[in-house]
C-alpha cells in the first residue's frame, strides 16, 4: 500500500480534526469548534461527499423505521425559520427569507455532513506549501443564458461577476498544451492498457478549449485493443445510423424517442462485441440518469454517447433548442454556442460560501467570490448563539412535526440526532432543503397522496475524486485533458478546469502541481435492469467500499494510463479525496403534489422538480420561501 494509506488515513478518514471525534454540548457548533481549533472540512481528504458518520442516522430512521432514539434534550431554542439541509437550496432558503422578513430573523441551519454545501463540496489540497483547489460534486453554471431573474438576482446580491469567467478560465490551456481527448482501455477488462488519441464519444465536449481529435475513426478503431470482429463492430457504431436518418423528420423524431439505443445497437446494427457494448454503456458518465443501456436514443444523444455523434444530422430529430445550431466554416463543422466557462476553481461551493458569508459576516475574510476564494473561512463562527442566522452541522434531522394540528399549529418540532444524542428545537415555520425522498421518513403525519408521491424518488450515485499530483508531466506526455476510460471504476480521468482569479492560479507547467479530476456514475450489475434498480446496487455497492479500495483502484488506473517513466504513484500522487455521493442526482419528480406545503411545513431543493441544477435549488427555495408566508 502506499504511504499515503499509512501517513494520512484510518479506513479513508483524515486523523487529524475528524469530525465524528469531536465532543459537543448540545448548544452550538461553537463549542465543538473551539475544542479542536484545526476543525476545517474543505482540507479534509479520504472519503468525503457522503462521508463515515454522515448517513448512518438517516438510514437507522429510512431502513430500519427507528423511532427510539433514548431521551431527548429540549434545547429551549426557538426559530423564526429551521432548514433542514446546508446545501445550495437550503442557504438561498435562508438567505431568501431573511431577505423577505428582516436580517434580524432567527434562523437555524441543520445537515446531516461535516461541512455546508451540500454537493457543492469544496476540496482543498496542499502541496508543498501551495494550496489546489478542486470541486467535490456540483462544479459549474450550466446555461447561465437561461437563468431566472430570481437566480440572476440572488448572484447579483452575492457579488458574481459573469464577466469575470471571460479572463479568468484560460480557453487557450489544453491548446497550449496539447492537451485532447482520448480513450484509455485498461489491461484487466481489455486485455492491454492502451492509450488512444479518440474519445469514440462527445462527452469531452463540454469541456471549453479541449482539442478535438485528428485521427479519423477508421485510424482510431485500428488502434484499439478490441477483436478484429470488435473493431469492425465499433466502426460500424461510428458510422451507423444513416438508413435511419433518411426518415422523414417526424418519423425520425418519434424514432429516437421510442426506440431504445442499446436495441439499435444491437438489433439494428448488429453489435454484440461486450468490449463495444462496454464503451457504449459508459459513455453517458454524469450526464444522463444511469448507463446508455437504460435509454432511448433521444436520451443518449443528450449525453453525445457512442455513434451518435451531435455534428450530424440526428440533432434535427430533437426537439427544437435541444441543440444550438451547427454551423460551416472555413470548412470544419463547429457548435454555435455559449462557451461554458462560468466555473469557480471549487465549482459551485463558492456560491455555498458567499451565501454563508453573507448570513454570517465573520465567517472569514472577503466580500464577494473573487476575493474569498483564498479566504479561510472559521468554523467556529458558524453556530454562535450571537448570530441570526446559525449553521449546525454534523446533525441529522430525524423529525419533523407540527406542535399541533397542522392546519393550526403556530410552530413546528425538529428532533435532531448529534453525537448519538438526540435533541429538540422549535420554529414557526420549517423548509426541507433536504433529499426530498427522506421527507415522508421524517414528517410522520404528511397527507397520504404527497407521502406516496415523495417516496416514489430515487436517485443516482455519482463520484467526484480530486487526485493531488506534483507535476504532471505524464499527462502532458500522452497529450491527456482527458480520457475516457470505460474499463475502469472512474469513466473519465482529466485536467481540472483551467481557473484562475482572486489570486488563486491554476497549475502553469508540467512540472507545477495540480489537481487531476476523476469522475465515475457507478452502474448495477446487470444491464438493461430497471434504473432505480441499478441505481440501488450501484449505492450499497459504493458504500461498502474503504479507502483502501478506491485507492488501489486509482493506483492501477493511473499506473496504466500513464507512462511509468514518468509517472510513479508512491512519489507523484500526494493526497486524495473521494467525494462519493451516494446520494446523488435526482431521479423522478414528486409533482405539485408532493412538494405542496403541509401546514408550516414547506419543501425546497432541486429534487422537487427532477432537477440536480444550481438555479433550481435557487428557485426551489425561493418558492418554499414564499409559500411560509
Amino acid at each position: 500500500m502506499s504511504n499515503i494509506t499509512r501517513r494520512d488515513f484510518i479506513n479513508g478518514t483524515l486523523m487529524v480534526a475528524g469530525a465524528s471525534l469531536l465532543p459537543f454540548d448540545g448548544s452550538s457548533q461553537a463549542a465543538m469548534a473551539e475544542l479542536e481549533p484545526s476543525y476545517y472540512p474543505p482540507a479534509l481528504t479520504g472519503l468525503r461527499g457522503s462521508h463515515p458518520g454522515s448517513n448512518e442516522h438517516a438510514h437507522s430512521r429510512a431502513w430500519a423505521q427507528r423511532t427510539d432514539w433514548g431521551s431527548t434534550t429540549d434545547l429551549n431554542e426557538t426559530y423564526d425559520l429551521i432548514v433542514v439541509g446546508g446545501g445550495l437550496s437550503g442557504l438561498s432558503a435562508a438567505y431568501f427569507y431573511q431577505q423577505e422578513h428582516g436580517r434580524d430573523k432567527k434562523v437555524l441551519i441543520l445537515d446531516n455532513h461535516d461541512d455546508f454545501g451540500g454537493h457543492a463540496k469544496r476540496n482543498e489540497h496542499t502541496i508543498g506549501g501551495v494550496m489546489l483547489l478542486g470541486e467535490g460534486g456540483s462544479e459549474s453554471f450550466e446555461s447561465p443564458h437561461e437563468f431566472s431573474e430570481t437566480v440572476l438576482n440572488l448572484l447579483e446580491d452575492l457579488g458574481v461577476d459573469m464577466d469575470l469567467f471571460q479572463t479568468a478560465y484560460d480557453v487557450d490551456f489544453f491548446k497550449r498544451h496539447n492537451l485532447g481527448a482520448v480513450t484509455y482501455f485498461n489491461k484487466r477488462t481489455f486485455g492491454q492498457d492502451k492509450v488512444v488519441q479518440h474519445p469514440f464519444c462527445d462527452y469531452p465536449g463540454f469541456v471549453e478549449g479541449l482539442l478535438r481529435p485528428t485521427l479519423s475513426y477508421q485510424e482510431a478503431v485500428q488502434q484499439t485493443p478490441l477483436s478484429e470482429q470488435g473493431k469492425e463492430q465499433l466502426l460500424r457504431v461510428l458510422e451507423g445510423g444513416q438508413h435511419v436518418l433518411n426518415l422523414p423528420k417526424e418519423e425520425l423524431r418519434d424514432y429516437i424517442q421510442t426506440h431504445s439505443y442499446f436495441d439499435y445497437l444491437k438489433n439494428t446494427l448488429g453489435v454484440d462485441d461486450p468490449g463495444v457494448l462496454r464503451m457504449a454503456r459508459h459513455t453517458s458518465i454524469d450526464y444522463g440518469q444511469g448507463g446508455t443501456d437504460v435509454m432511448t436514443i433521444g436520451e443518449a444523444l443528450e449525453t453525445g454517447p457512442l455513434g451518435l455523434d451531435p455534428l450530424t444530422s440526428w440533432k434535427d430529430a430533437m426537439e427544437e433548442g435541444t441543440y444550438q445550431e451547427y454551423v460551416n466554416k472555413d470548412g470544419e463543422t463547429y457548435a454555435v454556442r455559449y462557451p461554458f466557462i462560468e466555473h469557480y476553481p471549487d465549482g459551485n461551493a463558492t456560491i455555498a460560501r458567499m451565501l454563508v458569508k453573507k448570513m454570517i459576516p465573520d465567517v472569514g475574510p472577503g466580500e464577494n467570490p473573487e476575493e474569498i476564494v483564498l479566504s479561510k473561512f472559521d468554523y467556529a463562527e458558524l453556530d454562535k448563539s450571537g448570530n441570526s442566522v446559525r449553521l449546525r452541522l454534523n446533525s441529522t434531522v430525524v423529525n419533523v412535526q407540527h406542535g399541533g394540528d397542522p392546519s393550526s399549529s403556530s410552530e413546528v418540532l425538529v428532533n435532531y440526532i448529534h453525537d448519538n444524542k438526540s435533541y429538540q428545537v422549535k420554529a414557526k415555520g420549517v423548509v426541507m432543503a433536504c433529499y426530498n425522498m427522506m421527507i415522508p421518513h421524517i414528517v410522520p403525519d404528511l397527507p397520504k397522496e404527497q407521502d406516496a408521491a415523495l417516496r416514489r424518488l430515487s436517485k443516482v450515485p455519482f463520484q467526484y475524486t480530486t487526485v493531488a499530483v506534483k507535476n504532471w508531466r505524464a499527462m502532458k506526455e500522452m497529450g491527456i485533458g482527458m480520457a475516457m476510460c470505460p474499463g475502469n471504476m472512474h469513466q473519465v480521468a482529466a485536467m481540472d478546469f483551467p481557473v484562475s482569479m482572486g489570486g488563486y492560479e491554476f497549475t502553469k507547467t508540467p512540472d507545477d502541481p495540480c489537481i487531476l479530476h476523476m469522475r465515475s456514475a457507478p452502474l448495477g450489475d446487470t444491464v438493461g435492469a430497471p434504473r432505480v434498480e441499478q441505481f440501488r446496487d450501484a449505492r450499497y455497492r459504493m458504500l461498502g467500499l474503504t479507502f483502501s479500495d478506491y485507492e488501489e483502484e486509482i493506483r492501477e488506473h493511473l499506473g496504466g494510463m500513464l507512462p511509468q517513466v514518468l509517472f510513479d504513484f508512491d512519489r507523484d500522487v500526494e493526497s486524495i479525496s473521494i467525494n462519493r455521493w451516494a446520494h446523488g442526482y435526482s431521479h423522478g419528480n414528486p409533482g405539485i403534489i408532493g412538494r405542496q406545503p403541509f401546514g408550516r411545513i414547506t419543501i425546497a431543493h432541486s429534487d422537487a422538480v427532477g432537477s440536480s441544477l444550481l438555479q433550481t435549488a435557487v428557485e426551489q427555495a425561493w418558492r418554499a420561501v414564499k409559500e411560509l408566508g
